[in-house]
């Protein structure tokens, strides 16, 4: 689970923090070590791995919190608001990862988000929420094939496909919130 609060061991080094996962469930040192060296690179984060959490950037901690999560090959992965708090930058940055990531794994992805624009890049499926009870008012599939190129928020279907799920969160009774499963 990747959360909008980073969530790093601060005792413990980028490279421990991935390793975590793996190493309480028993997995062997040298793999343990290539797991990491893995995602250390997967992530953009080489010449870090004896960084300690508080030294980083936002990003670059929650590019941590993906890595620990990812190290531990999960079949399902749940994503609540983790680019929340990021600047729009290390957001846009944080998607790119995410996608590629999930095009190495293929693991699925329950990823929670109030921002259309990102619900729609990232998703294959949108799911529209109603408040209380919680309630799943819409399930809007998404059409953009993978992998995905950021010039398709350009489209003239995307903007459709934005105004579609405006309108359907403006219908929704309460506060709708946007749910993205990939």
């Amino acid at each position: 689970m990747v959360v909008q609060k980073y969530t790093s061991f601060t005792w413990l080094t980028v490279a421990d923090n991935i390793a975590y996962g793996p190493k309480i469930n028993g997995v062997p040192p040298a793999e343990q070590r290539q797991i990491v060296d893995h995602l250390i690179e997967a992530i953009g984060l080489t010449g870090f791995e004896k960084s300690y959490p508080d030294t980083l950037s936002g990003g670059m901690q929650q590019r941590v919190a993906i890595a620990r999560t990812l190290a531990n090959r999960p079949q399902v992965i749940l994503m609540d608001e983790p680019f929340g708090a990021l600047d729009a930058q290390t957001r846009s940055d944080m998607q790119q990862l995410l996608l590629r990531m999930w095009d190495e794994t293929a693991s699925t992805i329950l990823f929670v988000t109030h921002d259309v624009d990102e619900a729609l890049y990232l998703a294959d499926r949108v799911f529209i929420f109603s408040a209380r009870p919680g309630t799943i008012v819409e399930d809007i599939p998404v059409p953009f094939r993978r992998p995905r190129d950021p010039a398709v928020r350009q489209t003239a279907e995307f903007h459709e496909m934005q105004e579609h799920v405006l309108a359907c969160l403006r219908r929704a009774p309460g506060k709708g919130h946007v749910r993205v499963s990939v």
